[in-house]
């Protein structure tokens, strides 16, 4: 979390109530006011968020292509092992092969009575289909092997490329911070907010949704940090995911991802504990009765404690 700037940067003139004078004459104009500031200023944080929300999502997406390269690495094994054994197999047949020459397969069918003959054409027979049950599972095992490990290297691929851009979307988020800071320190003297701890009556709820709507009370007046889950700080997704995992639940980081999680509810059957979407699942809180909700605002501003109305809601998801 950035200190308190000893000077204001570009920015800061825009936002400062001085009158601009014009070429040809004087024209004052009006200094913006602290309710056209703060405008601004959620406008830029809703912006912000969103990002940041995007850049949640693209962190699972890297976790889950690891997994999936993990489980292709693992599945190579059986099948280089299997190529190794086909191969001996057919190299053994082609080895047998040459050194038998045309001259032994005649051999084995000219000689001794008809009996005999028919037996050994039978042996010759079922030598031929073994020999070719191995050639196919040499080709399949083959091509097994090449499809797994093309398949190994485009998620390899798609991994590399996730990585570089997870690493541009955070170069751009905390440059984007930098500016949204500027912008709270020329509004209000500093670039973030110190609204404290909660010190009021956490409701009794029982079960799983009481533990995670106490957790959630417990970090009320801790900052927002984009990507964050605590325990010093979270970003709107975060605090959710870490409120019920306190409770024993699972939830990803990340507040579309969340939606898709929870079982959809409408507002009258609103309880503690369930979530509460915004900005087409853009922002996420959690519930905790009475018509208020426990969220992380956005960058600059703490974890708060606030009415469910902070904008109109887009749906509401139970834990399943």
């Amino acid at each position: 979390m950035p200190h308190p700037r000893t000077r204001f940067r570009a920015l800061v003139v825009a936002l400062t109530a001085f009158a601009i004078t014009t070429s040809g004459g004087t024209a004052a104009h009006a200094a913006p006011s602290a309710n056209e500031i703060k405008k601004k200023i959620e406008a830029a944080s809703e912006k912000l968020e969103d990002v940041t929300e995007q850049y949640n999502k693209l962190r699972l997406d890297v976790k889950a292509t690891k997994a999936d390269a993990a489980k292709l690495e693992a599945s190579l094994k059986p099948a280089q092992a299997a190529l190794a054994d086909a191969t001996a197999k057919v190299q053994t047949i082609a080895t047998t092969t040459y050194m038998q020459g045309r001259t032994g397969a005649m051999t084995v069918l000219v000689s001794g009575d008809s009996q005999t003959l028919l037996e050994r054409l039978a042996v010759l027979d079922q030598i031929t289909k073994s020999n070719q049950q191995d050639i196919d599972a040499f080709t399949e095992t083959t091509t097994t092997f090449a499809e797994r490990k093309a398949a190994l290297k485009v998620t390899q691929d798609k991994q590399n490329a996730q990585v570089t851009e997870l690493a541009n979307r955070k170069k751009k988020i905390e440059g984007d911070l930098e500016k949204l800071y500027d912008m709270r320190e020329a509004a209000f003297g500093s670039p973030t907010e110190n609204s404290g701890s909660y010190t009021g009556t956490i409701p009794d709820i029982p079960g799983s949704a009481g533990k995670a709507v106490t957790f959630a009370f417990n970090q009320i007046g801790k900052p927002y940090g984009y990507g964050d889950a605590g325990p010093n700080s979270y970003d709107c997704s975060g605090l959710t995911s870490a409120a019920w995992a306190a409770a024993g639940k699972s939830l990803p980081h990340n507040a579309a991802a969340q939606y898709s999680a929870t079982a959809r509810i409408s507002r009258a059957d609103l309880q503690p504990g369930d979530l509460v979407f915004y900005r087409s699942n853009g922002h996420v809180a959690i519930y905790v009765g009475g018509g208020k909700i426990i969220d992380a605002p956005s960058a600059g501003r703490d974890v708060l404690h606030r009415t469910i109305d902070i904008m109109t809601p887009n749906g509401y998801g139970r834990i399943r």
